[in-house]
């Protein structure tokens, strides 16, 4: 029950639509089937608990009008006693109060997450910080991964997990040395075995974190070295085995270690990297994904074209 609430407050949109929904059934109520039925107070406290989680980034005037609206109702449909000046103030003043508690609730659920993207975005940049020729990787692979997630329309929730785990994706590497991360030479076969590991170990680093666990963010960080083709690891997923989101933050991760400077190499063409993604189409990466990608490239094309 906890969870499914925090679901709620995770998209405010829900509180919105509830609380014009639950004012217009209150008046009905009120005024055709219950009438001055005093019971039915407690659907109008409901529906201004509903504005202020639903509308607390709006303006002062805002909250204030929409409240100002129920007590009117609550008022006119189920008087108490004679309406007049005061009581009206008593009530605007009760519930307004009753607005901004639950608006003061919804920002600090709002603060307490941008607070841990912060924190997550912090512990990204300390691990690309590790190798001059890395800095900026993770945030470039999620922002291609968000990207490609945006463009395939997937939900507002399943976009910002496919953002924080592009951040947090090589968070496993934090236990591979130094000096097998910015090896300039070829790795000797237990050195690339022992990066292999970066997966597991971040999935290990992380998987207590209950949040990741649901949303799909430990998918991302354990198989977004899995192939389409099977070949990959750690596991050797294969095709649509391998969740959605780790397939996605694949080809953005691919993407950027093409595009930038590495210390065995310099950055390759844009071309370049294109076509080999195109020809890694259904043996590395996930067709639909791999065409989604491009078309970003197409539509950049066309405007730079256009420019």
């Amino acid at each position: 029950m906890f969870n499914k609430f925090n679901k709620w407050l995770n998209n405010h949109s829900y509180f919105r639509y509830a609380f014009f929904i639950l004012l217009i059934i209150s008046v009905i109520l009120n005024s055709c089937i219950f009438q001055n039925d005093s019971n039915l107070y407690i659907l109008y406290v409901i529906s201004v608990i509903f504005l202020g989680i639903g509308f607390y980034d709006k303006p002062a005037w805002f909250l204030i009008f929409f409240t100002a609206l129920v007590v009117s109702f609550r008022l006119f449909l189920i008087p108490a006693y004679a309406y007049n000046v005061v009581s009206f103030v008593i009530y605007l003043f009760t519930y307004l109060l009753i607005t901004y508690i639950s608006a003061g609730l919804m920002q600090n659920v709002q603060k307490v997450k941008q607070d841990n993207l912060e924190l997550t975005i912090a512990l990204a940049n300390a691990l690309d910080s590790r190798d001059a020729y890395t800095l900026h990787h993770s945030e470039n692979v999620a922002r291609y991964a968000l990207e490609i997630a945006e463009k395939m329309k997937l939900s507002k929730k399943l976009c910002n997990v496919i953002h924080i785990g592009g951040l947090l994706h090589d968070i496993g590497k934090i236990g591979i040395p130094g000096h097998i991360l910015s090896k300039p030479g070829k790795l000797t076969d237990d050195e690339y075995n022992l990066i292999k590991k970066h997966p597991t170990i971040g999935y290990e680093m992380i998987k207590h974190v209950t949040s990741f666990k649901q949303n799909g963010i430990l998918d991302i960080v354990l198989y977004h070295h899995e192939r389409y083709d099977g070949k990959g690891y750690p596991t050797g997923l294969k095709g649509r085995q391998i969740p959605l989101v780790a397939r996605i933050v694949a080809v953005a991760d691919t993407f950027d270690a093409m595009s930038s400077k590495r210390v065995y190499r310099n950055e390759l063409n844009l071309e370049y990297i294109l076509n080999e993604i195109q020809k890694n189409k259904g043996t590395q990466f996930d067709p639909e994904i791999v065409n989604v990608f491009l078309s970003l490239f197409e539509q950049r094309t066309k405007k730079d074209i256009m420019k």
